[in-house]
């Protein structure tokens, strides 16, 4: 007989890791953005919560993890009353701006600083609270995500490394990028697993000095900006997914560095393509009514009569809408749908048991903050 002292047992092996599968249809994600920016358009702006709402079930249903879906609670009407809530607020310092503009001519300049300065306050705050409202309303075996901690500590952060970027040109962004995403992951649980984030300044500044060296150049000349948005997007990407732990639950990338690169170029392709396509329209619908009005094109547009120049107005402002029409839905099938789906073929999960065990935990948070971040215009997706 054979015996080993007991605690001498050698241990399994650790699990291989598991792979992240979407499995969404494009051609289903394209009609329902298509008719989303469509009812957008007639309903002044307003469907763009039950848009918002739909594009997030679509990507959170789809999106598995060792075989099993997440899932997006969220409401369309939760984002609305948020939204009210935070024009309530924004809409009296907006005026307030206004009206210094208007009696304290001389004021206005003076005012621009401070209201920039409380609008990035507000921002990060809705940043931060946004995320706060996605995470509670997303589901996954059962159990909850959800965040703890202060909307208003996470400005202050992000307000003071914001002073030190502008002051080092830059240079102390990947370091600001650690330590406020380390505050948000801190803050971050699934279920009673809490958060953290392992990525440091200093390795994202390894990986991408370079760009911070040559952007005057790529500012100067125009081709080269969206290969450096897109390198540096997709660097940014890989170095935040291996950063991230849930409990004894780590992720990584191996999302290669030119992975964005088409996604960037086809849509400055299609916007280009479609501005082509709105100036064709402008000077033939401009040629067709001289043609109909029968008066000389330099007479359309004279001041003394305004009567002449309202079908090329009405022209104008129908193909504008149309072209942002276009160019929204185009932003959203390649920057949100195949962007989504680019990043999480790279993505493999350690360690899944470790959440195997996972007690509910943490409360629902309101939808103040995507409303902010509605108002503000830095909500995410």
């Amino acid at each position: 007989m054979q015996w080993s002292p007991i605690g001498s047992e050698p241990l399994p092996p650790p699990l291989p890791p598991t792979r992240v599968d979407f499995s969404g249809n494009r051609s289903e994600f394209r009609r329902m953005v298509t008719k989303g920016a469509m009812l957008e358009l007639v309903t002044f702006g307003f469907y763009r919560f039950w848009l918002v709402t739909d594009i997030r079930r679509h990507l959170w249903t789809h999106t598995a993890i060792d075989g099993d879906a997440a899932e997006y609670t969220g409401r369309a009407k939760e984002l609305l009353i948020g939204f009210l809530v935070a024009l309530a607020i924004l809409v009296p310092i907006y005026l307030a701006y206004f009206l210094i503009g208007i009696e304290f001519e001389r004021w206005q300049g003076f005012a621009s600083l401070p209201l920039f300065i409380g609008f990035y306050a507000f921002g990060q705050f809705a940043i931060f609270r946004a995320r706060r409202y996605r995470l509670t309303r997303t589901v996954w075996r059962g159990v909850r995500f959800w965040m703890d901690g202060s909307g208003w500590a996470y400005s202050l952060r992000a307000m003071l490394w914001g002073l030190l970027v502008f002051l080092t040109l830059g240079l102390a962004l990947p370091w600001r990028a650690a330590a406020l995403e380390r505050y948000k992951m801190q803050h971050t649980h699934y279920g009673d697993l809490s958060g953290d984030f392992e990525g440091d300044g200093w390795t994202f500044f390894k990986r991408g000095w370079w760009l911070w060296l040559l952007s005057p150049v790529a500012l100067v000349i125009f081709p080269l900006a969206p290969f450096f948005y897109a390198e540096f997007k997709a660097r940014e990407w890989r170095w935040w997914l291996d950063g991230i732990r849930i409990g004894g639950v780590s992720l990584s990338s191996d999302l290669p560095h030119d992975a964005f690169y088409g996604l960037y170029w086809k849509v400055i392709g299609w916007w280009t393509l479609l501005s082509a396509a709105f100036g064709v329209y402008m000077v033939g619908g401009t040629l067709l009514v001289v043609q109909l009005i029968g008066v000389p094109v330099d007479q359309v547009f004279e001041p003394g009569d305004g009567a002449k120049s309202i079908p090329v107005v009405a022209m104008m402002v129908i193909g504008y809408f149309a072209v942002a029409l276009a160019v929204n839905i185009v932003m959203r099938v390649y920057l949100q749908r195949d962007l989504w789906a680019k990043v999480l073929e790279t993505v493999e999960v350690h360690d899944i048991a470790a959440a195997a065990d996972v007690r509910g935990s943490g409360q629902l948070a309101s939808a103040l903050g995507e409303g902010f971040a509605d108002g503000l215009d830095v909500a995410g997706f």
